[in-house]
C-alpha cells in the first residue's frame, strides 16, 4: 500500500458492507482518515472499529442518504473529528426485485431516491465542505447497468437501471460545476461483483459464472477490492487530470 491519501479525510456512504466496506478499508490503508457511514449504524461501527484495529483512523456515523439533515450532521461530525473532508465515495445504493409489471411506486421512489437523489444530496453537502478545505475529489458509484440491461431472462429492474443511468450524467454536471472549487468528480461502473447486494449464491455459482462468461473477458467474478482500487485511484492525485468520466470495472463486460 502507498500513502497516496495521507493527510486527507474521506467520507464513504454505504460503507457497512460490500463495496463500500472495501473502499473504506482501502482508503484507510493508504493513509486517509475515514468517516464510515451507513444506514445500519451497527454495521458502520463494526467497520470503523476494524479500520482502527488495523492501525487506521475512522469514525462511524449513521446516515440515510435520503435525509439532508442527516447528511449535514455527518459532515459536521467529520469536520469535528478530523477537521475537514477532502474525499467522497458516493457508494450507498439499493435494489428491489421488481419487473415493470410488478414495480410499485414505493419501490420506484425508494431506489431512485437512494441511488440518484441520495448521491446528489450527499455531493452537494460534502462539496461545500471540500470547498472550505481547498478542494477535493468525488467518486460516484454507478454500474454497467447504467449502460446495458443485465438479465438472463426477459425481465429487468427498470427502476434500478433508470436510477443508475442518471449517475454518469450527474457526475458530468457536478464535474463542470465544481471545477472552480478545485473538486474533481468521476464515477466507477462495477460489473458483476461478489457481494450480498445481489444474490451472492447466484453470482458465484457454476451456472451463474457460465452465464457471465458469455460477456466477461476476465473469466471470474469481480471482488469488492477490484472496485475499491479503482475508486482510490480516481480519488488520488494520480488521477489529477481525469474529470467527469465513468470508469468501468467490469472484467470487460461492456467490450462485447
Amino acid at each position: 500500500m502507498t500513502a497516496r491519501h495521507q493527510g486527507r479525510v474521506a467520507l464513504v456512504t454505504g460503507a457497512g458492507a460490500g463495496i463500500g466496506r472495501a473502499i473504506a478499508f482501502r482508503l484507510a490503508a493508504e493513509g486517509a482518515r475515514v468517516v464510515v457511514t451507513d444506514l445500519d449504524e451497527k454495521a458502520a461501527t463494526v467497520v470503523a472499529e476494524a479500520v482502527v484495529a488495523d492501525g487506521g483512523e475512522a469514525v462511524a456515523v449513521a446516515l440515510d442518504v435520503r435525509r439532508p439533515d442527516q447528511i449535514d450532521a455527518a459532515v459536521a461530525r467529520a469536520e469535528e473529528a478530523f477537521g475537514a473532508i477532502h474525499l467522497l465515495a458516493n457508494n450507498a445504493g439499493v435494489v428491489t426485485d421488481h419487473s415493470l409489471a410488478t414495480l410499485t411506486e414505493e419501490a420506484w421512489d425508494l431506489v431512485v431516491d437512494v441511488n440518484l437523489k441520495g448521491q446528489f444530496f450527499v455531493a452537494r453537502a460534502v462539496a461545500a465542505a471540500m470547498a472550505r478545505a481547498g478542494g477535493g475529489a468525488i467518486v460516484n458509484l454507478s454500474t454497467i447497468e447504467a449502460l446495458v440491461v443485465v438479465t438472463s431472462g426477459t425481465t429487468a429492474q427498470p427502476h434500478y437501471n433508470a436510477s443508475k443511468g442518471g449517475v454518469p450524467m450527474l457526475t458530468k454536471a457536478l464535474a463542470v460545476e465544481l471545477a472552480a472549487d478545485g473538486i474533481r468528480v468521476n464515477c466507477v461502473a462495477p460489473g458483476p461483483i461478489a457481494t450480498d447486494f445481489f444474490d451472492l449464491e447466484a453470482v458465484t455459482s457454476e451456472a451463474g459464472l457460465e452465464f457471465m462468461k458469455q460477456r466477461l473477458l476476465v473469466p471470474r467474478v469481480g471482488r469488492p477490492e477490484d472496485v475499491a482500487q479503482a475508486v482510490s485511484f480516481l480519488l488520488s492525485d494520480e488521477a489529477s487530470f481525469i474529470d467527469g468520466v465513468q470508469l468501468p470495472v467490469d472484467g470487460g463486460w461492456l467490450t462485447r
